[in-house]
């Protein structure tokens, strides 16, 4: 039995180099960038109004007040979208709006709340306060420069880097391929929605749950047919799904028992076994193999241990598959309200909910079996064996939502 820590290193270590494939921004949220960008123009490209209002030159309206209003010529009005050829000279106003270029000679604009009509001459325009220079004036460049690094190999395309990227006017990215993930769930008592069911019989949820986290780690999932616990069909099942996906993700089989037959299909085919058994709960009967290029993830069969040992063992290899440089999940602190104990030998990583506010509870029965508790749930603590975490401490909390 070996530290999670370990387990991690070793199936990161023998992970292949990223394969790559070019797609349309559009479709890359969440993909890995498996190339360098840089910026193709600066943002602005332009220097232009932060608001609706009017181009002046500062040094016209530093007396200007609402009392004593200073008039501007008013020499033309400017869209977003549009120019100003000409330039303004002592004495003239230009009417802008948000994003609207800059006229040359101008250096700061005056809010619209700040000016009024001239009554008694439509071409002129009243200031009623004075500006800085540069006061309003979004300046070219100042958010990007050309040729700035915008996003860096291995990083996860988010929202907010899409929106950067495709106002610098890319269309397409360089990204990491998505592994090809089998799913195979093994179990005589395991039947699938909808069947009746017969006395010892249940209905099977971990390859629906998988193959969701699957998607989450931007893997492609493909749900086999359910397995029962004889060895010649879990040997077959095995090399069907091994020949269709990079990568195959099992639950059940895995632990002792005389029905236990995953690791001994997965050799007899050939594949080497790299490790048995993670020292965590739930989740200790862990299996990782190789088998040539291709990978075998062996989860516990219990709901709950496929869960958990999906997110801290699986999940990190697809990432890494794809390019990412950073595969944990992002982390939250709150602050405990009721204890937490966990009383084994092994670390426990124990359903918890978050609430708006920070605060941290335990999300209920923490049995590997115990579905509704993980419904609940939005994250998992580490709690180290032997121990009791009190009410009132800063914890982390490992997100998955």
């Amino acid at each position: 039995m070996i530290e999670l820590e370990e387990a991690v290193q070793r199936i990161l270590a023998v992970m292949p180099a990223s394969a790559r494939e070019r797609v349309p921004l559009a479709a890359a949220h969440e993909r890995v960038l498996s190339e360098r960008l840089l910026a193709a123009l600066d943002l602005p490209s332009f220097d232009n109004s932060a608001m609706d209002g009017y181009a002046v030159c500062a040094t016209d309206v530093a007396a200007a007040t609402l009392e004593s209003p200073v008039g501007l010529r008013l020499r033309g009005r400017v869209a977003a979208g549009e120019t100003f050829a000409a330039e303004l000279s002592t004495g003239d106003g230009v009417r802008l709006f948000t994003g609207s270029p800059l006229p040359r000679g101008a250096d700061a604009v005056v809010m619209q709340e700040d000016t009024r009509t001239d009554p008694t001459n439509a071409e002129r325009v009243l200031i009623c306060d004075s500006v800085k220079p540069l006061e309003n004036v979004r300046l070219r460049g100042t958010d990007v420069k050309s040729g700035a690094v915008v996003a860096e190999a291995g990083e996860a395309l988010t929202v907010g880097r899409i929106g950067l990227l495709a106002a610098t006017g890319v269309m397409e990215v360089s990204v990491g391929k998505q592994p090809r993930v089998g799913l195979l769930a093994t179990g005589s008592e395991l039947r699938e929605a909808g069947q009746t069911l017969s006395p010892g019989q249940i209905y099977e949820s971990n390859r629906l749950t998988l193959a969701e986290l699957v998607r989450r780690a931007g893997g492609l999932p493909k749900v086999h047919p359910l397995v029962p616990d004889k060895p010649d069909a879990t040997r077959q099942a095995l090399e069907i799904a091994l020949a269709e996906s990079d990568v195959v993700v099992t639950s059940g089989g895995v632990s002792v028992g005389e029905m236990d037959f995953v690791k001994a299909g997965f050799e007899a085919l050939g594949g080497e076994l790299q490790f048995w058994k993670v020292a965590i709960r739930p989740g200790k009967p862990f299996v990782f193999g190789r088998w040539r290029e291709k990978f075998l993830f062996g989860l516990p069969g219990n709901p709950v241990s496929a869960f958990v040992t999906f997110l801290l063992l699986v999940r990190p290899a697809l990432r890494r598959w794809q390019g990412a440089n950073d595969v944990a999940l992002p982390v939250q602190s709150g602050v405990l309200v009721e204890p937490l104990v966990n009383a084994g030998e092994r670390r426990h990583f124990m359903r918890v909910r978050v609430d708006a506010a920070g605060k941290v509870f335990s999300a209920g029965a923490q049995a590997s079996h115990a579905l509704f508790s993980l419904a609940a749930a939005s994250g998992l603590m580490d709690v180290p064996p032997r121990t009791t975490i009190t009410v009132g401490k800063t914890v982390a909390v490992i997100r998955w939502t």
